[in-house]
C-alpha cells in the first residue's frame, strides 16, 4: 500500500513539469515572428503608427539581408566540419566568415542614415533596446 501511494505522489508531483514542457513546444512561423517582434518593439520604442508604418518595411528588409549574410557564414563554417579541410581552405573559410560580418556591421550602418529619415535618434536607439529585449 506505501509503495503504492508513493508511486501516486511521484506522478502527481511530475504532472505540473509535463505541463510546463508541453507549453515550451512554442512554433512560430516567420509572419508570426514577425508580428510579435514590431508589437513589442512598437509599444517598447513608443512608436507612432504612421512611425511603425514607414519604419517596419525598411527594418524587415535590413533583418532579411541580415539573415541572408548569417546564412552564408554558417555555411561556410560547416564547410569547415570536413575532415579533409586544409589549412589553407581554413584560412579561406574564416577570412569569408569575417568578411560577412563586416558587410553586416556596415549594411546596419548604412541602414541607420535610413532609419534617421524616419525616426529620431532616440526612437532609433529605443528600437534597438527593445530588440535586444526581445530576443532574449
Amino acid at each position: 500500500m506505501k509503495k503504492v501511494i508513493i508511486l501516486l505522489l511521484m506522478v502527481v508531483s511530475f504532472l505540473p513539469l509535463l505541463h510546463a514542457v508541453e507549453r515550451c513546444d512554442q512554433r512560430l512561423s516567420p509572419e508570426e515572428f514577425r508580428a510579435k517582434q514590431q508589437a513589442f518593439i512598437t509599444e517598447k520604442a513608443a512608436l507612432t503608427k504612421e512611425e511603425a508604418a514607414k519604419f517596419f518595411p525598411i527594418y524587415f528588409e535590413l533583418q532579411d539581408q541580415k539573415k541572408q549574410l548569417n546564412d552564408e557564414a554558417w555555411s561556410l563554417i560547416r564547410k569547415g566540419r570536413n575532415e579533409d579541410t586544409t589549412e589553407a581552405e581554413y584560412n579561406k573559410i574564416l577570412e569569408k566568415v569575417y568578411d560577412t560580418r563586416i558587410a553586416s556591421d556596415q549594411l546596419e550602418k548604412s541602414y541607420f542614415e535610413k532609419f534617421k529619415k524616419i525616426l529620431s535618434s532616440k526612437k532609433i536607439y529605443m528600437v534597438q533596446r527593445a530588440e535586444m529585449h526581445f530576443h532574449r
